[in-house]
């Protein structure tokens, strides 16, 4: 009887301590609770210039132009610029993209526009199964904070 009191005694614990991982988890919920806030910070950025040379493409490209007041106007091709609708945006791009996977689409957004017009249309253009779109911009020309006349 003993013998059987003592081995009791000292049987070893099968058990996790999870106090201390606890306490890590607890740690790092803080510090992401003091960093998230920081990331969302608003920043002025001032977007660099560069001299890169435009691309060349073999077929005429896919241009969706989105003036300041944000009308849209499409260019399919060598055609002219035509006012269109964002419906009819998503309609005619994709149908025009699937006839022609290797076309390039470029939206040009107005200098002056707000950036969600901008977004939207890259947006409507995902929604539309284009894969792949570029931003058009105007060559830097050297003058007074890179804008060209």
């Amino acid at each position: 009887m003993r013998n059987s009191a003592r081995h009791k005694r000292h049987k070893l614990k099968s058990e996790i301590n999870v106090v201390p991982y606890i306490d890590v988890m607890l740690v790092l919920l803080i510090i992401f609770m003091v960093t998230t806030p920081m990331l969302n910070s608003n920043v002025d950025v001032n977007l660099p210039q560069a001299n890169a040379k435009s691309l060349q493409d073999k077929k005429d490209p896919v241009i969706i132009s989105v003036t300041h007041d944000g009308k849209l106007f499409l260019t399919l091709g060598t055609a002219k610029k035509e006012p269109i609708d964002e419906d009819s945006l998503k309609t005619k791009v994709g149908a025009f993209v699937k006839a022609n996977p290797d076309v390039s689409v470029l939206v040009a957004g107005d200098r002056d526009g707000s950036y969600n017009g901008v977004y939207q249309i890259l947006t409507d253009l995902q929604q539309a199964g284009v894969s792949k779109v570029g931003l058009m911009s105007q060559p830097d020309s050297g003058g007074k904070n890179g804008a060209s006349k």
